[in-house]
């Protein structure tokens, strides 16, 4: 996996693995979700701060709600690129949208919701206002 990142969008390049698939040799459903945390942390990353970063100052993202559309499969020996954008900001949650493609072909979108949990509390709370800036920076293009 190759990291690389473009303004506001992460990019990640995931090499299918044989364990990823199921007895067709097509990656397994669940998988892409997995990916697409793999692209959701390349994101927090640019906004300057590593999602264990933030875990550290007693933050934690919930995921609320995940979606996806599967039009096309990957298979074992692919190499197939996973681009995650801040999709929504408020006060208490965000929206991450996803695509995945295999060179042109889109195989998969989706999203995930989130909302902002104070750990210590054990309770949704407002966006830490230390990191309110720089996931509007990433929102509105980096």
């Amino acid at each position: 996996m190759s990291p690389a990142d473009d303004g506001a969008e992460a990019l990640i390049d995931v090499e299918v693995r044989y364990a990823e698939t199921d007895q067709m040799g097509v990656v397994h459903h669940a998988n892409y979700l997995v990916w697409f945390e793999l692209a959701r942390t390349r994101l927090c990353s640019q906004t300057g701060h590593h999602y264990s970063e933030i875990e550290q100052m007693g933050y934690q993202l919930l995921v609320t709600g995940a979606r996806l559309d599967y039009r096309r499969g990957a298979r074992y020996g692919d190499t197939v690129r996973v681009a995650c954008t801040l999709e929504r900001l408020s006060s208490r949650g965000l929206s991450f949208a996803y695509r995945v493609h295999r060179g042109e072909t889109l195989l998969v979108r989706g999203g995930t919701d989130h909302v902002w949990v104070d750990v210590a509390k054990g309770r949704a709370c407002r966006i830490p206002e230390r990191l309110e800036q720089p996931f509007a920076s990433i929102l509105n293009g980096g």
